[in-house]
């Protein structure tokens, strides 16, 4: 990161916070392309990074959650962003989720290849999932929309995205969920 004179010095305590976390997140994603996560230390991410150990422990636990978190923004960016479109269908719900997953492509099939897909299955559940407060069958109900969105999603990476997210929502509407 740099000091004295440069970007950081006219950056308020917030912003210099989003900037070292956005600099971790690119870092452990590009590390990620070229070794498994286990095989990446704290240390390579923060020397990529150009932030410190201290730094890095300020806003994240371990390795997983920098990517768990990156993931949670993504979703959470999709979903305001789904909300402005007042748009009130499954088509167009779905068809904006599969829309999404094939802007980000790159990051989800790098997720799948390293065995870390199931943060995006925890970060789609805290995001869609039931919650304590839902009477049971609701619950029910959600968690099993959670769960079969979550096994189209990971199928239809799994087998390269062949199908474009308009298809996807239309097979979904279709087949799934209507």
């Amino acid at each position: 990161m740099e000091q004295g004179g440069g970007k950081c010095a006219i950056m308020n305590n917030s912003e210099k916070n989003s900037y070292v976390m956005q600099q971790i997140v690119q870092a452990t994603v590009e590390l990620l392309k070229q070794q498994e996560l286990s095989d990446i230390s704290i240390r390579q991410i923060t020397e990529k990074a150009e932030v410190s150990r201290n730094s890095f422990y300020r806003n994240y636990k371990d390795k997983e959650d920098i990517l768990f978190s990156y993931v949670r923004n993504l979703l959470t960016a999709w979903r305001e962003e789904y909300d402005k479109s007042n748009q009130d269908s499954n088509a167009a719900l779905y068809g904006s989720l599969f829309a999404h997953f094939k802007k980000y492509s790159d990051f989800y099939i790098l997720l799948k290849k390293r065995g870390l897909f199931h943060l995006l299955l925890k970060a789609l559940l805290q995001e869609a999932g039931a919650k304590p407060d839902h009477d049971n069958m609701a619950a029910y109900v959600i968690s099993f929309v959670a769960y079969g969105t979550f096994g189209w999603i990971d199928e239809w990476i799994g087998r390269g995205m062949q199908e474009s997210a308009e298809t996807m929502a239309e097979l979904l509407s279709s087949y799934g969920m209507k």
